[in-house]
């Protein structure tokens, strides 16, 4: 990747006006429920999907979140966060294009990362409690390239949950695939 990251890894914080704006994003968008605006938040016997994890998704009703570490709600939930983003050619003069580019977050205390309305099935499920988690995003970024980032938070343990659900960080990253 000649010209490109010249540092091994590049971070931008999307929990941040600036971070945000650094990848074309907006504030992100909040909604409880597993179908959010659904009656009793989506939740039904055998439900085989939920529309809020595709990229087509109109989310523009759900409420506007500056801080995904606020806490939503309480006992047994579950909230979608959503944003999209756009990748640049730099950002604060360094070279991402070219770079693998990864969404790093974690959860309290569960979740899922759809990325474009898909799972990576082994590693977009964040298994266990308050666990740090990062989804590829893209092998190798190409500035202009626009992403939806859904995620889906469920508060637990299931049996008796305690808080309420928030996500304690949420980074894109970009790492030279220079060796």
């Amino acid at each position: 990747m000649k010209g490109g990251i010249t540092m091994p890894r590049f971070a931008v914080d999307l929990n941040t006006g600036d971070g945000r704006s650094k990848v074309g994003g907006q504030p992100w968008r909040v909604a409880p429920g597993l179908v959010p605006g659904e009656p009793n938040e989506g939740l039904t016997a055998r439900l085989l999907a939920t529309p809020a994890r595709l990229a087509d998704f109109d989310d523009s009703a759900w409420d506007v979140c500056d801080n995904v570490r606020q806490s939503l709600s309480e006992g047994f939930t579950f909230a979608w966060y959503r944003i999209a983003v756009t990748l640049p050619g730099t950002i604060d003069g360094v070279n991402v294009a070219g770079a693998r580019v990864w969404f790093e977050t974690n959860f309290d205390n569960y979740g899922e990362v759809w990325v474009n309305g898909e799972i990576d099935r082994a590693y977009g499920s964040i298994v266990g409690l308050n666990t740090p988690h990062r989804v590829e995003i893209a092998e190798v970024g190409e500035p202009g390239s626009r992403y939806v980032i859904a995620c889906l938070c469920l508060n637990g343990p299931l049996a008796a949950p305690r808080g309420g659900v928030f996500m304690r960080f949420a980074t894109l990253a970009f790492e030279s695939t220079d060796n």
